[in-house]
């Protein structure tokens, strides 16, 4: 209802279309669409620390969990879906937002993990991860027998 059609098919056919349609389609059907599990980050040195920015656009802060165990921090993010409501109203005509858990995990063995802090704001997370300081042997003087 609200797609571009073109009733002239054999005149615009195009093969590589197709095959994206394809592989767009019965890839992701069978294999599952990879994209959705995941969310983009960023990852600077700033010299002391290290700063992740992920896009999580549309979550609300609650929704998001931070999590370290080990030397392993994941995000998690869960959107919650409100078809159900929509849908027995009858007033849902398309739906193309994803819903669902996302999870990354990031290794953070150099990192002073009690020192991690976040922020979320318009849809980016930042985390601000100082770097474990290196304990360097104390100077001294060695007696000599």
């Amino acid at each position: 209802m609200f797609e571009l059609m073109n009733n002239n098919y054999m005149n615009s056919y195009n093969p590589f279309r197709a095959m994206d349609e394809f592989e767009r389609h019965a890839f992701h059907d069978f294999f599952g669409n990879q994209s959705l599990a995941e969310f983009k980050t960023d990852i600077t040195d700033e010299g002391d620390r290290y700063v992740l920015e992920a896009d999580l656009p549309g979550f609300e802060k609650k929704d998001i969990d931070l999590s370290v165990q080990g030397d392993l921090l994941t995000i998690r993010a869960e959107r919650h879906s409100k078809v159900e409501e929509k849908d027995q109203k009858n007033k849902m005509v398309r739906m193309e937002r994803s819903y669902g858990a996302y999870s990354r995990q990031f290794d953070v063995s150099g990192i002073d993990v009690n020192s991690i802090s976040a922020k979320y704001e318009d849809g980016v997370l930042k985390l601000d991860m100082p770097k474990r300081q290196q304990n360097l042997p104390e100077a001294r003087t060695l007696a000599i027998e």
